[in-house]
């Protein structure tokens, strides 16, 4: 098994798991005010781009 030869600062550790986070989704309001996410069908009103979208599922 590999070895490390010297310990890993807490600084070093940190700057390499930077990435690791969770990112926040993108969330934008609706025209009936509900957050949704963008370029997606709002579960509330069923409108995307102006166009009503939940009788055309069927």
């Amino acid at each position: 098994m590999a070895v490390q030869q010297n310990k890993k600062s807490k600084s070093k550790k940190g700057m390499r798991r930077s990435h690791h986070r969770v990112p926040v989704p993108a969330v934008v309001l609706c025209k009936c005010g509900n957050p949704t996410v963008p370029h997606a069908v709002c579960p509330s009103c069923g409108s995307y781009r102006g166009r009503n979208y939940t009788a055309e599922a069927e």
